[in-house]
């Protein structure tokens, strides 16, 4: 006989956790720096709390979200690349919850794999996009099986999220997570944004003809150059054959970045929808409404799309969170925060037990607007998808506090599925973001940087051994011990 699930007290909070794809958060004016307004996802920061130092621990988006289900890092919670599925069946938030009495539901985007184990768990119902899914008309998968419905996707998991909302149990707290498929690649836009920006450019970034001197290797032989390696799929239109070199750049970012952009409007526009719904329903004090990407993305910063770098662009995530029971309207704080760390914040609004296995930390105290004098003050992060057949970004890992960031490229796919075979030369990096926030010059050979080099490097061994992750062999010294 199953157990009942105990009713937690009556003014548990409801949480909400709206997930979207590679948005940066420079594609939300909240951040200061966006190329359109977005009024709505505002709305939660204006109301909540933004945080300014939100970090994802493996920029790619089944790691991610993997992460963020279950509170660990990408080598305990066995999802490290897009080939390596995630076992359901592992301790994560959302079962938790419900095992407590909240009515838990999932909404769109779950690329963690389908059937065999992958299929979601702890949910009292789940409608999720197969793999990546398709902007127009998707492709649902449940419980029940599969059913395709007309209409945009974003429009559509906004839909379904609210239907969730409406015939909910009004005497339990509920966990609903909609997870976009926008603003991923191909950037589809919806008919009502698709004219949005027609006739005008959008501003460049600074770095959009970047060289790559004074990087690695790595940097300069990624595939992920917008006047290069985008297809005609992406940029909906055949490349112009008298275009070249930086014209054909210019011209391709103009595409990308309007069509990307438009994407994050229907986001916007929805995200106005659910909390207009939380509003008419009497809900919006008593739940907690979370905004977050599973990574960052590159807006042509480096001449770039995509993720994977450890780069800020793409380690940076957007983070905005409305309580009006705990959190300070108009509020942000510069405080670290992780991806492995929504699990249990979670379960700390909720007043449930993390799980022992959870290796991040609940984000409340910050929501609260106090930071403990014991606070985390560096990041490890890894990418292990070593020179994958699409983005060619080798594989590696490091760490990074307030002011600095080291990295190790470390040339081995360690056999791991989706990662090529192919050994490349270790190589390191060391940037002093103070001086170079855009993370153009390494210092790494500087002797002027010898003793932040060498506590960088105590920082990194300190971190992968709390964390229990082991250090890679290198091709060349057979340790990852920096020279």
């Amino acid at each position: 006989m199953t157990t009942p699930p105990s009713h937690p007290p009556h003014s548990a909070p409801n949480l909400v956790l709206i997930l979207s794809d590679d948005h940066a958060a420079n594609a939300i004016s909240a951040y200061g720096r966006s190329l359109m307004p977005t009024p709505n996802i505002d709305r939660i920061a204006t109301d909540g709390l933004r945080f300014d130092a939100a970090f994802c621990t493996n920029a790619l988006c089944a790691p991610s979200r993997a992460s963020i289900l279950t509170g660990t890092y990408s080598h305990v919670n066995g999802v490290r690349t897009l080939s390596t599925h995630f076992d359901a069946s592992q301790p994560a938030f959302p079962g938790l919850l419900r095992d407590a009495g909240y009515q838990t539901w999932l909404v769109g985007k779950w690329h963690l794999g389908h059937g065999g184990g992958h299929d979601p768990q702890g949910f009292d119902s789940w409608d999720i996009l197969e793999d990546q899914g398709e902007y127009w008309n998707p492709e649902l998968l449940s419980a029940d099986g599969r059913r395709t419905v007309e209409g945009y996707t974003t429009t559509v998991l906004t839909d379904l999220a609210l239907e969730r909302i409406a015939r909910r149990d009004p005497n339990r707290p509920f966990c609903l997570l909609l997870w976009h498929k926008a603003p991923h690649r191909s950037w589809d836009p919806d008919t009502a944004h698709a004219g949005l920006f027609e006739g005008r450019d959008l501003p460049e970034p600074p770095t959009l003809f970047d060289d790559y001197a004074g990087r690695s290797r790595a940097a300069r032989e990624a595939r992920m150059q917008i006047g290069r390696d985008l297809t005609e799929r992406d940029l909906k239109a055949p490349l112009p054959p008298d275009l070249a070199g930086d014209e054909r750049t210019r011209w391709a970012y103009q595409r990308y970045i309007k069509d990307y952009l438009r994407c994050v409007a229907s986001i916007d526009d929805n995200t106005g929808r659910l909390l207009d719904a939380l509003d008419g329903h009497g809900l919006s004090a008593d739940t907690v409404v979370v905004y977050a990407s599973d990574q960052g993305f590159f807006l042509g910063e480096h001449g770039w799309y995509d993720k994977r770098f450890m780069y800020d662009e793409s380690l940076r995530m957007p983070l905005l969170v409305r309580y009006p029971r705990e959190v300070a309207p108009g509020t942000s704080t510069d405080a670290l925060a992780l991806n492995v760390d929504f699990a249990q914040t979670f379960l700390d609004l909720a007043e449930v037990p993390a799980h022992p296995r959870m290796q991040g930390r609940s984000l409340r105290p910050l929501l609260r607007g106090t930071r403990p004098d014991d606070w985390q003050t560096s990041l490890y992060y890894r990418y292990w998808e070593h020179l994958d057949a699409s983005h060619h970004v080798p594989a590696h890992y490091g760490v990074r506090t307030a002011r600095h960031k080291l990295v190790h490229y470390y040339g081995d796919g360690l056999g791991l599925p989706g990662a090529s075979s192919m050994r490349t030369e270790p190589e390191w990096e060391l940037f002093d973001l103070d001086t170079d926030p855009a993370e153009l010059t390494s210092v790494f050979d500087d002797p002027a940087y010898d003793g932040v080099r060498r506590e960088l490097a105590a920082e990194l061994d300190r971190v992968q051994r709390g964390l229990g992750d082991e250090p890679a062999a290198t091709p060349s010294s057979g340790s990852a011990q920096m020279p």
